[in-house]
């Protein structure tokens, strides 16, 4: 096939300098540094276990998994803020300033009881009853134990007994509970909050959920753990299935299958609308190569091997099968075991037909 696609006469005796010459012209044969210009990577066929793939429109969602909603639960007023839109925090890193009547009374609790314990457990237990020993130590922690729920550190806390009476003016200051981007912000200094008020939202942007909606027959072939590629803005994301709902949408008869992506390029953003092709539990096995390795000479799908000679490949017709997850079946004319081009299948076969234009 190779003679014929270089237009080699058949029937004619070959003699040493015409091989010779017919080397040098070989537009198959190529030094390491055309083959790494042609971008070719040679692989091993293998018998593979290929799987179906279902398309199913998504939605880009933030991973609640990695989510955290920022709130006082003490009323409030704002005084200050200490991070905004979009900025990155770290984990215990200051947002914003607050300050509270009932942080203050229990700040100045604290205070009473950290002084009154002291005292208490310098005489020690003997010296005083043991009624009186437990009711110091009881209001103590009664009074870091309030602290704590209403939002402040332990190193908060700790600071309010090391200032004393100076630290029992209301005011604190709501940390973050990890790292991540303030995806929203939505208040304004001086207002006044009420506990549980979402101030914040951290997410980590490093992986993001896609919705994938699909119709109930095909959700059920869905498995937790399935390979999934999303396609969004001209690229190709891998994740997989995390759940699959057990709940069909009353109006669009559809169900919904959780899809986890990581999105450390930050490619992904909640809203975004995007393809998912999901792998179902439909398997076969077969000698498989990919897509790309697959060229049409002369309308015949062909496949490149490597060569007896070293940089020389050479092109062998296939017939070929199912194309399932960008892998092509092959069901004849190539065994396994046999180095083929993975990569750079079509910058051998430019070089063929240039080398036939400058014959011709």
């Amino acid at each position: 096939m190779f003679a014929l696609l270089l237009g080699a006469p058949l029937g004619s005796a070959a003699r040493p300098e015409d091989a010779a010459r017919s080397a040098e012209k070989d537009p198959l044969i190529l030094d390491a540094a055309a083959v790494a210009a042609a971008g070719i990577v040679v692989e091993t066929a293998q018998v593979r276990t290929t799987v179906d793939q279902v398309r199913a429109p998504g939605e880009v969602k933030i991973d609640a998994y990695a989510t955290a909603l920022v709130s006082p639960r003490v009323a409030s007023q704002v005084v200050a803020r200490r991070a905004k839109l979009g900025d990155l925090v770290k984990a215990g890193q200051p947002l914003v300033a607050l300050s509270s009547v009932d942080v203050a009374e229990t700040q100045g609790q604290l205070i009473v009881a950290s002084q009154d314990w002291a005292r208490v457990a310098s005489l020690g237990p003997q010296a005083v009853s043991a009624r009186r020993y437990n009711e110091a130590l009881v209001q103590r922690d009664q009074a870091r134990a309030k602290l704590k729920a209403y939002g402040l550190s332990d190193a908060q806390i700790r600071d309010v007994v090391k200032r004393g009476s100076a630290a029992a003016d209301g005011s604190f200051e709501l940390l973050a509970p990890q790292a991540g981007r303030v995806t929203t912000d939505d208040f304004i200094v001086g207002e006044r909050v009420e506990p549980g008020r979402t101030l914040f939202t951290l997410a980590a942007e490093s992986s993001v959920w896609v919705e994938a909606r699909m119709p109930p027959g095909q959700a059920d072939e869905v498995r937790d753990g399935a390979r999934v590629v999303v396609a969004a803005n001209g690229r190709e994301l891998e994740g997989h299935v995390i759940r699959r709902a057990h709940l069909t949408d009353e109006k669009t008869r559809t169900v919904g299958v959780r899809i986890r992506v990581p999105n450390e390029e930050d490619l992904l953003h909640p809203g975004d609308l995007v393809e998912c092709r999901i792998e179902v539990a439909s398997r076969s096995r077969g000698l498989a190569v990919p897509a790309e390795a697959i060229v049409l000479l002369q309308n015949q799908p062909t496949v490149f091997v490597r060569g007896k000679r070293a940089g020389q490949f050479e092109p062998v017709p296939v017939e070929v099968g199912e194309t399932r997850g960008g892998w092509k079946t092959i069901t004849r004319g190539l065994a396994a075991g046999t180095p083929y081009v993975r990569k750079g299948a079509f910058a051998l076969k430019a070089r063929i037909l240039r080398s036939q234009l400058g014959e011709e």
